[in-house]
């Protein structure tokens, strides 16, 4: 049987070319690509939800972010694949263009990647061939949306009446489509998306499998966000095309209704109490594993009246909590005393809303430096979470927006100034503080790290998580994360979960961060 690394070298050969992107995502652009559909996981075997490779014709060139710096040194055949790892402020195409000599031409999958990409791709001068279908495809995946169900929301002729174009709009971001339809399907591990997408006109909303045929009967202006539209699509449309700044209904469904902020609380609660569940099953049982945490954690979803699980539940032991999206759940990693142990789960209820929450315990009792860093991330996850504290007290905050404005950038930066205040020798912060939340566990907006994306207000009823964390890849990694929303100008935890009173060392908090674990039933 040819190997895809045989099959995609082939490809290049017959195409003429030197150079080529393969992509983690699919047609839908999502984040969160199923591996049978991920062509960079045939590639490399490196499962993490993002990171594309070059292949030149040297290597296999997988670029990857902090989040996974040292997973993919662990999954990939190092006599096969480079791995090339991005620091806190490289961007994965300015560094690809690097490695793209004058004058080459580079083989871009126009499915797979964004009209956006491709576009700046050539602002930069590379000289692109774009191909519809990825050899790596498999043919025999077949999308079934027999299991589509109805969630209660507001209607489709609501959220559309507010908007005013003089044609057509086309949504192609799942995310969008299944908010604008108040509809989820259940089926798909990881997530409550449909698979479809959506065009506007007037006061109504079509379904769309594909655009094809809209595209040729429709001979009005076709309005579409080229950062989530794939190139493919664009193509179809021609000269029809007119581009918006930004989705309308991206902006829409990052505010939350009030109906859906209640849901989300209800859906915490029970969030909660599973999280706790599995507390208590770690320290009354003996000669477990990750693996064993990961399966009675999944039947205490179940057993709260969870749809599925949002997210492959993280579930890290001791080295392996090092790695920020650890994916293994091996048999082999059993806890013994003083073992941490990390988790990072959620799941979605009746509404198809992504729940996300990341603790850490420890098997018996911790260590000293088991707990300096735990509470070293605790510090970061109150200051960053009390930043309205942060500029009420300070003349000059460390900021993008106004100062009556909660701007993700600023709030990351506060974060890691507690960090560098703090810092511990060989313990990394390497990703950004949070991320949006709703339909998919990761949503924009709002964002909270150092991206451009991140100087967007967040909102009132604006969803998201705050999670720092710090990791040493020959000890251990503490990550803590709670989801939360924007409530009257302050950050309000959905989660109320409790923080491991063992792991915390007060003597390193000062009196005011005593003050604000209260809420979290510690002190």
């Amino acid at each position: 049987m040819i190997s895809a690394v045989e099959k995609i070298r082939k490809f290049m050969h017959e195409q003429g070319i030197k150079y080529l992107l393969v992509n983690s995502s699919n047609k839908y652009l999502e984040e969160y690509t199923p591996l049978e559909e991920n062509s960079r996981y045939f590639l490399t075997d490196f499962s993490g939800s993002t990171g594309d490779v070059l292949v030149t014709p040297e290597t296999i060139l997988l670029f990857v972010d902090g989040r996974y710096h040292i997973q993919a040194d662990l999954e990939v055949n190092h006599d096969v694949v480079t791995v090339f790892k991005l620091q806190t402020g490289q961007t994965f195409l300015d560094e690809l263009i690097h490695k793209i000599p004058t004058g080459e031409t580079l083989g871009v999958f126009s499915k797979k990647n964004s009209q956006k990409r491709i576009e700046y791709l050539k602002e930069k001068g590379i000289c692109l061939k774009l191909f519809a279908n990825d050899p790596l495809d498999k043919t025999d995946i077949i999308i079934d949306n027999s299991n589509i169900i109805n969630v209660d929301g507001v209607p489709v002729e609501e959220k559309i009446k507010c908007l005013n174009y003089d044609g057509a709009v086309l949504i192609t971001n799942l995310e969008e489509v299944s908010y604008l339809f108040n509809l989820r399907d259940f089926s798909k591990n990881y997530s409550s998306k449909i698979r479809g997408k959506a065009v506007i006109l007037g006061d109504r909303a079509r379904l769309l499998d594909d655009i094809d045929d809209f595209v040729e009967c429709y001979n009005g202006k076709i309005y579409v966000d080229k950062s989530t539209i794939n190139a493919y699509d664009f193509s179809l449309i021609g000269s029809k095309v007119e581009v918006l700044n930004d989705s309308p209904i991206k902006l829409m469904k990052a505010v939350k209704t009030e109906e859906e902020i209640a849901h989300y609380k209800e859906a915490f609660k029970k969030t909660d109490m599973a999280v706790r569940a599995i507390r208590d099953f770690i320290e009354n049982n003996d000669n477990i594993s990750e693996y064993d945490i990961a399966e009675q954690l999944e039947k205490e979803f179940k057993r709260f009246g969870a749809k599925s699980l949002s997210f492959k539940s993280i579930v890290a032991k001791d080295k392996n909590s090092a790695l920020a999206h650890y994916s293994k759940c091996s048999k082999e990693e059993v806890l013994t005393n003083g073992s941490l142990v990390l988790i990072d789960c959620g799941a979605y209820y009746e509404q198809g809303l992504a729940t996300d929450i990341t603790r850490v315990f420890v098997k018996g009792e911790p260590s000293e430096l088991q707990k300096k860093v735990y509470t070293t991330v605790l510090k970061m996850f109150l200051n960053a979470y009390n930043y309205k504290h942060y500029l009420s007290t300070h003349n000059n905050p460390l900021q993008q927006g106004t100062r009556e404005q909660f701007v993700g950038y600023d709030i990351d930066s506060l974060a890691r100034k507690i960090y560098s205040e703090n810092k511990i020798e060989g313990f990394d912060f390497n990703h950004g503080l949070g991320h949006g939340i709703g339909v998919s566990v990761h949503e924009y907006p709002p964002n909270l790290s150092k991206n451009e994306m991140a100087k967007i207000e967040i909102k009132d009823n604006m969803c998201f998580t705050i999670e720092p964390g710090l990791y040493n890849k020959n000890h251990f990694g503490i990550r803590l994360e709670n989801s939360c929303y924007m409530d009257n100008g302050k950050i309000t935890s959905f989660v109320h979960m409790n923080y491991e009173k063992k792991l915390i060392n007060f003597s390193l908090l000062n009196e005011q961060e005593k003050e604000w674990l209260k809420e979290f039933e510690v002190l």
